[in-house]
This record gives C-alpha cells, structure tokens and sequence, in this order.
C-alpha cells in the first residue's frame, strides 16, 4: 500500500494546494488517490475529498494511539494506487517538545517517504542549508523529494534546481510557479455546499493543470513507501435500527467522514437535512447538528421560520439532540454578526456574537461532571475547538456536562449545556477508540425511541 506525506517548512507553505492538485492530477490519470489529513480539520479534507472523489480521513496523535493511526491508514487505503497524507504546519511542529505528535513522528510511524513543499520566494542558495538541516535533525526520516513553490520564473527555477542538485541528493520533483489564480482565499476554505461545487471544481481544475504541467508525477508516485500490513477490515453496516437526521447545507457541514460511517456502523440511518430550505423535521430519532458556518448563512437560516420551529418543538418534546460549536450557535436565541442580529431557534437561553478573533483554538481537554450519554462522571475527552463566536446573556440555571481542563469551551471553565436530552457545545468530538461518542449516541436515541 503506497504511502507519501506532503509536509512543508511552515505552515502556509501552498501544501494544501500542492495536495489538493496531486489529488486531482492523478485521479484524473485513472489512479486511486486516497487522501488523509494530519489533526483537527474539517476544512482540508473537504478539499482533498473533492480531488480524490474519496472521502479524506484525519490522523491526530491527540486523539488516536499510534496503533488505531496505523490501523485508520491500512483500513481506507488497502485498495487505493496511492495514500497520500497532507501534514499540519511544519514537518516538526507539534505540541510536544520531543516531537512525538509531530508530523515528522507520524512519518516515522507509517514509514512513510516525505515529499517536502518549499515556499521559495526570496530564495535561491538557502534552500541547501534549509533541505540539509531537515535531512540531519531526524535521520530516521526519509525526505525523498522537494517540490518549490511560489518560484518567480524560469531564472529563479534554474537556480533552485542547480543549488538542490550541487549540495543535496534530494531529487527536485517539481517548480510551481507564482500564480494568484492558484491561491484558495479563506473564504473558497469553505464547505463546497450544493451550491459551490461546480465553483470548487473550477478551483481544484486549474490547480490540477498547474500541478500536472510543473511536478513530475510519475516521479512523485515512484517515491511512495509500503506500510507494513496491519490486521484491519471495514466494519460491517448492520440493518438500520434508528433514523438520525444531519444537518448538511452551506451552514452546516463540519463533519469527520469517519464519524458519520461510525454512525452507520452503530445502527443508524443518515437523513441529511438543509437548514436552510427544508421547512420541517423528517421523521427521525436523533439529531446532530455539526459546525460551519452559520453566520454566513444568518439571513437564510432566520428565514426559514417553519424549521425553526420545529426543531424547538421537538427538543421540548425530548428528541435526543447533539450540536456541535456552529450547531449550538444555530440552537439559541440569536447570532450577532456584522452589526446585525439573527434569531435563531431560541431552543437553548443564550445569545452568540460573533468576533474578529478565535475565541477558543486548538486542542481542548474535557472532564465530564455530570453522568449523561456521553460517558461516566470524571472521564476525561481529548477533542478540539475553533470558534471566533462566545456566548452571550446566558440564563444563570444551565446545566454543564463538561469542565475544561484544557482550552475555552462556552465560558472558559465549562462546556456542554445539557437541557432535558439536548446536548450542545463548542468542542468538537471525534469517534476514537477511547472515545465512540457514536456508538453512544446512537445507544441513547435508541433507548429514548424504545421508551
């Protein structure tokens, strides 16, 4: 099972892009690329995704052991041509002096060859030491291409090639050229809805023919690595026994690939619900509202009254409810974006309000206080945040599930807001081993429905 992980110096580095348009290039020659992306991110991977036309599976040491890792890799990508693994920031960057969640660490864990992407903007000589130093701090890593990005023309090329050449045996596998139209702007960074897909095709097009045109890809996919065989199978999809609806829509649309196949694993039927044009709740047993952005969306959201409605109603009436950072929001009174005010369901009693900066960012670490569906009291959670909202006017009487050991949550001591078998937070879970939030779920709307 051929493997490469895309790594960089720094983060914003053009990995992403490099990523998204190897993706496509090789899925365009016939070949099965299957994408992962390294940590917490949604956003990646629903480009990778869209590339390879197969979903894109995330590997965080923070929430997997290095064995559930290994297994997650095998498991998706024993049919694929190609893995390809897209890191997070730089090659050695992580949260532990010693590197053990690095980049670097998951390369070594999958023996995986690294492909290195280089900004080289104001550059020529420099790379050596900079491609010299990467070889000499861990030699048990394999860099085994660079790929310079952002390169000022065929002079600045030559240049590069010639000084890799001279003081390297790292093999130059491709020059990208500066190009604006190859930039993704933070807002294309969305969630590729109905609506924006055919604008996302056109974006990962010219990025494909870019790639194609400048990076040798038989020698890219010459250098893939074999990861050793792992006993790994894909789970059985047993009968339904519950139907759980999704919002999935230009507002909503944080969702891991891997939780939503857990949900099915566990017994349960998907139902995709768009918040903003669907004017009631189908028939369903439970409800996970995951993030996004709703805020772009505000005015559509507010518009559509009926659905509103309905989902307070049926939270009142007990429907088993999980929301996630952009679904809490969607679950208050209002959202406050721009200087305008949006309402919202009104299910929970709480305002949110937008910011210009991340209220919580990164890693979280939670403890559960109170017993609930998702796990005995003192259990801890590892998951993430990333949300430039806060909670505002919140009534003085709710219910917290969980206490931050790590990270902000709702008030930067607490989290989870639990109201009768509603369950709504700022964190974002992960289905892991230590953790099948899934299978929890699904195991409490089942008892709720044979009540």
């Amino acid at each position: 099972m051929p493997q490469i992980l895309i790594a960089a110096a720094h983060k914003s580095s053009g990995k992403t892009t490099l990523s998204i348009g190897l993706c496509a290039a090789l899925t365009r020659q016939g070949q099965q690329v299957q994408p992962f992306k390294k940590g917490p991110d949604y956003i990646d991977p629903l480009w990778l995704a869209a590339a390879s036309d197969t979903p894109c599976y995330n590997l965080d040491f923070y929430t997997m052991s290095a064995p559930e890792i290994q297994t997650s890799v095998y498991q998706h990508g024993q049919a694929a041509d190609l893995c390809l693994i897209e890191a997070n920031k730089g090659l050695h960057d992580g949260l532990d002096l010693e590197g053990k969640d690095s980049n670097a660490a998951l390369a070594t864990l999958l023996d995986s060859p690294v492909v290195l992407v280089l900004d080289s903007r104001g550059t020529t000589r420099g790379v050596a030491p900079l491609l010299l130093g990467y070889q000499a701090f861990d030699t048990r890593l394999n860099i085994a291409g660079v790929i310079f990005n952002q390169v000022g023309g065929a002079r600045h090329a030559s240049k590069l090639r010639a000084v890799t050449e001279h003081y390297t045996d790292i093999p130059v596998l491709g020059m990208v050229q500066k190009n604006p139209d190859l930039v993704i702007e933070e807002r294309h960074l969305g969630l590729m809805p109905s609506n924006e897909k055919q604008e996302a095709a056109k974006i990962i097009d010219k990025i494909a023919d870019a790639v194609a045109a400048q990076v040798d890809l038989a020698q890219f996919q010459s250098l893939a690595g074999e990861l050793t065989a792992v006993e790994a199978s894909a789970p059985a999809i047993p009968a339904a026994r519950l139907r759980i609806g999704v919002l999935k829509d230009a507002a909503f649309g944080f969702y891991y690939a891997g939780d939503l196949e857990a949900l099915a694993q566990a017994g349960a039927e998907l139902v995709f619900i768009n918040a903003l044009t669907d004017k009631q709740l189908p028939a369903i047993d439970g409800l996970f509202i995951g993030g996004g952005f709703p805020e772009t969306q505000a005015d559509k959201l507010a518009a559509n009254h009926s659905l509103r409605a309905d989902i307070r109603a049926k939270i009142e009436q007990h429907l088993p409810v999980y929301a996630e950072c952009g679904g809490l929001m969607y679950l208050g009174r209002k959202l406050s974006w721009q200087g305008e005010d949006y309402p919202m369901c009104a299910a929970l009693p709480f305002d949110t309000r937008m910011g210009k900066r991340p209220q919580g960012r990164g890693y979280i670490r939670l403890q559960i206080e109170q017993d609930c569906w998702l796990g005995a009291v003192e259990e801890e959670i590892a998951a993430h945040e990333f949300h430039y909202s806060r909670v505002e006017n919140l009534s003085a009487d709710v219910q917290f599930v969980y206490k931050v050991l790590r990270g902000h949550g709702i008030d930067g001591e607490h989290d989870g807001l639990l109201y009768k078998n509603t369950l709504a937070c700022y964190t974002h879970l992960r289905h892991v081993d230590k953790h099948p939030w899934t299978q929890r779920f699904v195991d409490f709307c089942l008892a709720h429905k044979r009540k």
